[in-house]
């Protein structure tokens, strides 16, 4: 025995429950009222045509601006069209065919500020065309300027609408043109409805496709905005990751230094009070507990194939080795160095050291065939870098390279508290300036 079980769907309000069939009617005539019933006489002016498309921005500014109305001039063409088709075969008297082409051209008109209103409107004018124009023969219920007219503005609205609206409008335009024939078509030599709802849904298939396109490019394009937004916040992830991995160094031989001098401070003193010894006694036990956690939280931001390096990080002292070896992949180099040389503290120096490793490696990428400037200026409140390249000769084209450099070079400055700026030189080239502060506090302390 099989059991049927009949969905229903219970109203809001409660009371007697609907059918599917009852549901779908109500949707369908929702569907119907929103959209093209409620506010059809709205104003919706149509929109300008965007000018950052493949051809129009190759145009002049003057004629740039102008094409932006070309969809306007395209329906006022149309327009001037079906206005001619009215006066050539509408029949009646000239002044009946001048009046018929005048409501054609003013109906595919009204599409540029109230296409919704233009489709009632010109189905109301279609009958009173083919009655006024009406001399014993000829098309039935199309003339041929309601023909033109009707089906421009079909088309007009539905690219400027969706596609279930045009779905509407071609039921509706069906419904009428059956109900004329069926009524009004007798004794009419050739009625023409069907082969109006044949072109004309043709063209709302080609308007639907155009949609469809659009909309999909609209996505892809939306998709890989967020693809890009995303693939930018990982990379900044990646530069801080590997700034982490390498300041590690630096910071835990800080603090194995603290623990190491707390823990002889106190064997340098004679008869030294409990209170000092107790004192440097917390010391070392905090210093210890805060290396074991920056290992911990290193080895969560470090990849599973990751290793530490064996020798110490590069410092600025380092810079020759640099130099030597980017002149041998091919990139001329000097390097300039102004002010009192001195020691920085390692975190500085590290820093130092990568950003013009990056600014030379962007170079032999994006320049191949210049030359470069490397320019260090130690100055009373810190460090200033600059690095200078010029633009790129021979036959080898740049590379494109991955666009992480500039992001890790501002990643370090900005966790320096330093300044930074990047761009193009009027010849051609790129320059880097960098200024990373450094006070005297930590200048002494880095030194001890």
């Amino acid at each position: 025995m099989t059991e049927t079980t009949q969905i229903q769907t219970t109203p809001p309000g409660g009371g007697r429950p609907r059918s599917p069939e009852f549901q779908m009617a109500m949707d369908v005539s929702q569907g119907l009222r929103q959209d093209l019933f409620h506010d059809a006489f709205a104003v919706r002016p149509l929109p300008r045509r965007r000018t950052d498309g493949l051809v129009l921005r190759q145009l002049p500014p003057r004629l740039r601006e102008r094409a932006t109305r070309l969809p306007h001039a395209l329906v006022v063409l149309a327009g001037t069209m079906a206005f001619l088709i009215s006066l050539a075969g509408n029949g009646g008297g000239d002044l009946t065919q001048f009046l018929t082409g005048l409501l054609a051209l003013g109906t595919i008109s009204l599409t540029l500020l109230r296409p919704v209103g233009a489709f009632w409107l010109s189905l109301a004018l279609t009958p009173v065309v083919a009655l006024f124009g009406s001399d014993g023969g000829g098309d039935w219920p199309w003339r041929p300027g309601a023909f033109a007219t009707h089906l421009i503005v079909l088309t007009v609205v539905a690219m400027r609408t969706r596609p279930r609206t045009a779905a509407w409008m071609w039921a509706l335009t069906a419904v009428y043109g059956l109900f004329a024939e069926v009524l009004f078509g007798s004794g009419v030599y050739f009625t023409n409805t069907m082969p109006f709802l044949f072109v004309s849904a043709l063209a709302l298939l080609v308007v639907t496709v155009w949609h469809v396109r659009r909309e999909a490019a609209q996505e892809v394009t939306a998709q890989q905005t967020v693809t890009a937004h995303e693939r930018s916040k990982r990379t900044l992830l990646e530069e801080r990751t590997t700034i982490a991995r390498e300041l590690h160094d630096v910071v835990a031989h800080h603090m194995s230094v603290v623990a190491i001098q707390a823990e002889a401070a106190p064997y340098r003193v004679e008869n030294p009070p409990p209170e000092l010894e107790y004192a440097f006694k917390v010391i070392r036990e905090n210093a210890v507990i805060a290396l074991s956690e920056l290992r911990r939280v290193l080895g969560v931001v470090r990849a599973e194939d990751y290793e530490a390096p064996d020798a110490p990080q590069p410092r600025l002292a380092d810079l020759d080795r640099l130099l030597e070896n980017v002149r041998d992949a091919g990139l001329q180099v000097d390097r300039t160095v102004t002010g009192a040389v001195r020691e920085l503290p390692q975190g500085v120096e590290l820093s130092a050291y990568r950003i013009v490793q990056e600014a030379l490696s962007n170079s032999l990428r994006h320049a191949p065939g210049a030359s470069a400037k490397v320019e260090v200026s130690y100055v009373l409140g810190g460090l200033g870098l600059r690095i200078v390249n010029g633009p790129a000769t021979g036959l080898v084209k740049p590379s494109p390279g991955a666009g992480h450099g500039i992001t890790g070079m501002r990643e370090r400055v900005s966790m320096l508290d330093g300044e930074m700026t990047a761009e193009a030189t009027d010849d051609g080239g790129y320059e880097v300036a960098v200024f990373l502060p450094v006070t005297a506090a930590a200048a002494a302390e880095d030194q001890a």
